[in-house]
């Protein structure tokens, strides 16, 4: 029997690792797209095929694939402020390349665009709904809010594409830029008798999901037929604090008496204090809700680092 053909733009990355792991446990065939030279060897032996290309210029040719899940993209809020243009190009010509090739073909595969939570006003009524207010608070947000109509364009043009909204995730084999690889890395370098590390303001509160959650939801939005709606929130529906994630991981590592001060030079004045999402269509839709709490995505980010 001929398998299924997903496509993962981006494997190489954090997600997309996890993403494979997750759709090589249903049977799928896996076809990664990087901009490597090749697949990282710790997915290689459950990826089929593996094209390098940077889609900023053009889509590999990958014709008759039955999804299309493009995790692709730059990624971090903080360093778009850096290089607002290149955020805003690169990621929309990866949309344009991905959704020009496949308009092109006879086999129209669904696609997963993944768009961002941060997207949002923080300045509204919490949870946030997909009809929550949009934002315009970073560089990132705006490629991601031009993404969404890139997709509303190609949807008119006759591909089946579905958004989903992402809000924070973490877990094993994140990279430093994130909130619980950066309190780890801090804490193990930690000198002998320093008991203090130093932070930004980490008392604001976030939306986390662990990152097997999130891909969980990724492929069942890739594989069910019949979707209700074109946009969804993946999300836990409550928040934490960055300081609960840092008392946390200080004990998981025994590290008990260490303690955190806030540098107000590091502190964002327009940082949310509290960002909650409302992913009820998922979970009505697809039956979804996340498995795995918060301590113990800790636990296990920890162990994987010994």
């Amino acid at each position: 029997m001929k398998k299924d053909k997903i496509v993962i733009s981006g494997i190489n990355g954090f997600v997309g690792h996890h993403l494979a792991r997750e759709l090589h446990s249903i049977g799928v065939s896996i076809i990664g797209v990087g901009r490597e030279k090749s697949i990282n060897t710790e997915i290689s032996d459950i990826v089929s095929e593996y094209h390098q290309a940077d889609i900023i210029q053009a889509w590999p040719d990958i014709p008759q694939a039955k999804a299309i899940i493009h995790l692709a993209g730059l990624a971090a809020v903080g360093p778009s402020f850096e290089s607002p243009q290149l955020y805003i190009n690169a990621n929309s010509a990866m949309v344009t390349n991905l959704c020009e090739y496949y308009l092109k073909q006879v086999d129209k595969p669904r696609i997963i665009l993944i768009s961002s939570g941060a997207i949002y006003d923080s300045n509204q009524t919490l949870p946030i709904s997909e009809n929550g207010k949009i934002g315009f608070f970073s560089p990132y947000a705006v490629s991601k809010v031009l993404n969404e109509n890139q997709a509303n364009y190609y949807r008119n043009r006759g591909l089946d594409i579905i958004v989903a909204r992402p809000f924070n995730h973490i877990g094993v084999g994140q990279n430093k830029g994130f909130i619980l690889p950066d309190f780890y890395d801090r804490l193990s370098s930690l000198k002998v008798n320093e008991k203090t590390i130093i932070t930004g303001n980490i008392e604001t509160r976030r939306d986390y999901t662990d990152v097997r959650d999130i891909v969980r939801a990724y492929r069942q939005l890739a594989l069910e037929p019949n979707l209700k709606h074109n946009t969804y929130n993946i999300c836990s529906g409550k928040s934490i604090a960055g300081s609960e994630i840092f008392n946390i991981l200080k004990n998981i590592m025994n590290l008990k008496d260490v303690e955190y001060k806030i540098d107000p030079s590091l502190v964002r004045p327009t940082d949310a204090k509290n960002i909650i999402g409302d992913a009820s269509r998922l979970k009505e839709d697809l039956d979804w809700d996340p498995q795995i709490d918060i301590q113990q995505t800790i636990v296990d980010f920890v162990k994987s680092k010994v």
